[in-house]
């Protein structure tokens, strides 16, 4: 293929990745990557933690691969140094930027120079001059797009052939992404350098390369023309879960931040692994407000295909010894706490006091008309001086790292790693009557985490600019209310105190609504259940069976709804679950759409209540309109449930690989459990005479399942003959629910003794 922008001949291509697999201990970050880069720009987009910094840092050797190939102009970079490949011609902007706070601008580029390439200073100011005018600003006092001009430049320096570039719009303002995204597009156009752009932000992505990559769990997932993605807002959505997104509305010059004698937490949560490195802290080893959780959804190997067998594996081979591949610490995650032992009377204002601080007390104002009691915290990641009564370096000092890995100087490093902050914080406050924020993009995305960590039922407001586009990233499982400022978040004027003004009431109503003592409070415990269209019959057996006993909560297995499920559950809203079906994790493990996530089953291994499953619907993996299908999957048995739906039989092979997956869960559960199979079929397109009745394919997930389940005096496996939506097996998990829950059984001797 010729080179369209230069009409030069195509040749050897710059860079050649085939079947690359990365792990972080035996956390498989990267599944088999292939990627190729004959010249130009070629986009890699994709979600958080599908595994696009890990990519960059395996190119750059900074992350070691234990299988597989990288070649830049044909010769393997595989095991080299990082320092060598650089010099060999490949330049890398990290994610976040990482320049120097006390060094200027000057000295960043006097020490990145080479003094042989094509690239030397004057050209740098030429091609920057915001960087010419600021040459002796230090690192820290530029702005976030001044800062990735200068990392973009010292890059330059090392007069690359390739440049890899890591999310080099993160956390910069519209106007500042248009002069990234021109300047990007120039140097495609006007110089030798091919680029590698990893970018979240759709517009820039498309708008530059001629192609790009989806990335979805460590795995290319399919590769398509940037202009046909570009117009395509649908396709956008079904393939990323998100269209085109902004930026937050303004830019902040950050200055070096050093609060002395910043409060540290007296203990740490551990901390969570990024996708760039894991970060373990320490935990005791006797703990009893802690309970294990596996590393990541990247745990995969008892579900992802090593391709060098031909059956699926529950343990990955152990890597080669090498510096950057010690295995991290297991991840652990603090127990919920329950509603009413979290639930007070406090109403936390939150946000960035420093942008935001007119509309944040007017807020404030509003909520103490009616009498409230109010706590303020300020998210802030500027360094400024707070009035708040909670400051940022409070919160900052509940990172990980402390204080100095939230004021890093680096704008969308500080927004990250302040956001992780102020979820640790809130998870261990109490009388927490309602939380409320205002913002644009940037400060939904600090407080919305945090609001998701709060249970179920205390009141959530977030007053955001993109709350009239999709928030699902925002909202997820959890029950906060977004109300569209129809303004910006910018100033106060009659559209936003009144639009401000209703969510401060709204909140407000809520509180109070709680602190009344409840007199219509629900007799019956809560019971979650798990529904496909599949299974419908099932469940509607069996919830008019429990109807009386139970508040029967039916959840719609797409994704969100297993996660909302486990939400209620960690929130302390469930007594016990009947989870019977589990098909998400179809979608999780082989890319459908109604994926659940890594965390699965966690609010029950958590939480211990009773636990009955099954595998409903584990016989499909669910896709949008036929042409969302991956061309990998083109041989395989469909079934169009409408036009927007279409339902892929999963293999034997499949199969057995969820049904070790699953069994291993279960096996850390520690509370009663109860996991059916019905031998009959698991979906009503499950059966004899319908298009997905595979009893063989069945057969490799029970046995896989069987094989795997660990039987103690808590936990226990029931295969039955039955089909999972004839009448016997509906009474069969009706019986299995009564055997272990003695919540119900207690409602019932109560009942009893009331009547004599």
């Amino acid at each position: 293929m010729a080179d369209r922008r230069n009409n030069r001949p195509a040749t050897s291509a710059v860079l050649q990745i085939r079947d690359l697999h990365v792990y972080y201990g035996q956390s498989h970050a990267l599944q088999g990557v292939d990627l190729t880069l004959e010249h130009g720009v070629h986009a890699v987009v994709g979600r958080n933690g599908m595994g696009k910094t890990t990519l960059c840092n395996a190119i750059m050797g900074l992350q070691p691969a234990r299988r597989g190939s990288i070649r830049f102009k044909g010769e393997e970079l595989t095991g080299q140094q990082p320092y060598k490949i650089a010099g060999k011609g490949v330049g890398y902007t990290p994610q976040g930027r990482r320049l120097w706070p006390s060094l200027s601008v000057d000295e960043h580029l006097r020490l990145a120079d080479t003094g042989s390439g094509a690239w030397t200073i004057d050209r740098i100011y030429d091609t920057f001059p915001r960087l010419a005018e600021r040459r002796r600003n230090g690192g820290g006092q530029l702005s976030g797009g001044e800062q990735q001009m200068l990392a973009i430049s010292r890059a330059l320096l090392q007069d690359p052939q390739l440049l890899v570039l890591d999310e080099p719009t993160e956390g910069l303002a519209p106007v500042i992404v248009d002069h990234v995204e021109q300047l990007l597009s120039t140097l495609a156009e006007e110089s030798d350098v091919a680029i590698l752009l990893i970018e979240q932000n759709i517009s820039v992505a498309t708008s530059i390369s001629e192609d790009v990559a989806i990335m979805v769990n460590g795995r290319i997932s399919r590769v398509m023309p940037a202009k046909q993605l570009a117009n395509d807002r649908a396709l956008q959505e079904r393939l990323l879960g998100v269209g085109r997104h902004s930026h937050d509305d303004m830019e902040i010059d950050v200055p070096e931040y050093s609060p002395a004698a910043a409060p540290e937490p007296e203990r740490m949560e551990q901390a969570g692994t990024d996708e760039a490195e894991p970060a373990p802290v320490p935990v005791p080893e006797k703990s009893t407000d802690r309970v294990y959780v596996p590393p990541t959804r990247w745990s995969s190997a008892a579900w992802k295909e090593d391709k060098a067998a031909s059956t699926p594996v529950s343990k990955p081979a152990d890597p080669p010894t090498r510096p950057f591949d010690a295995a991290p610490e297991p991840i652990y995650r603090e127990k919920p706490t329950a509603l009413d032992a979290l639930r007070g009377n406090d109403v936390l204002v939150v946000g960035t006091f420093d942008t935001k601080g007119a509309e944040l007390r007017y807020i404030r104002d509003c909520i103490a008309e009616q009498g409230l009691r109010i706590r303020t915290v300020d998210l802030s990641t500027s360094g400024k001086p707070s009035s708040a009564d909670i400051p940022p370096h409070v919160i900052a000092a509940y990172h990980p790292r402390g204080t100095t890995g939230v004021f890093s100087g680096d704008r969308g490093a500080s927004v990250r790693a302040m956001a992780d902050a102020f979820e640790r914080w809130i998870v261990r406050q109490h009388g927490i009557g309602g939380i409320i924020s205002a913002a644009g993009s940037g400060g939904t995305a600090l407080a919305t985490p945090a609001m998701r960590r709060l249970p179920i039922g205390i009141p959530k407001v977030m007053i955001s600019t993109i709350a009239s586009g999709d928030v699902g990233q925002y909202v997820g499982p959890s029950d906060i209310m977004m109300m569209y400022p129809v303004t910006d978040v910018q100033g106060l004027n009659r559209i936003s105190r009144q639009v401000l003004r209703n969510g401060a009431t709204a909140l407000a109503g809520m509180v109070r609504n709680a602190q009344v003592k409840q007199t219509q409070k629900a007799d019956k415990p809560g019971l979650g259940l798990t529904m496909f269209g599949v299974t419908t019959t099932a469940i509607q057996q069996i919830s008019a069976q429990l109807e009386d006993s139970y508040d029967c909560l039916i959840f719609h297995a797409t994704g969100v709804g297993g996660r909302s499920m486990e939400k209620l559950a960690d929130s302390g809203l469930l007594s016990a679950a009947v989870d019977l079906t589990t098909t998400e994790i179809c979608d999780m493990m082989f890319d459908g759409v109604f994926a659940a996530d890594e965390d699965r089953f966690g609010a029950f291994i958590r939480t211990r209540i009773p636990y009955v499953g099954s595998v409903g619907a584990l016989d499909m993996v669910n896709f949008r309109a036929p042409e969302t299908v991956p061309e990998k999957y083109a041989s395989r048995t469909f079934v169009e449930h409408n036009p927007q739906v279409t339902l892929m039989r999963t293999t034997a092979e499949e199969n057995a690989r969820m049904g070790v997956w699953i069994a291993e869960r279960l096996n850390q559960m520690t509370g009663p459990v109860r996991f059916l199979i019905p031998e009959g079929g698991v979906s009503a397109l499950d059966a004899p005479g319908q298009p997905f009745h595979d009893p063989a394919a069945d057969r490799a997930l029970f046995d896989a399942i069987t094989r795997t389940f660990r039987e103690d005096g808590n936990r226990r496996l029931i295969r039955l003959p039955h089909h999972i939506n004839d009448p016997a097996f509906a009474k069969a998990t009706v019986d299995a629910l009564n055997e272990i829950n003695p919540i119900r059984n207690a409602t019932e001797r109560t009942a009893r003794h009331a009547a004599i």
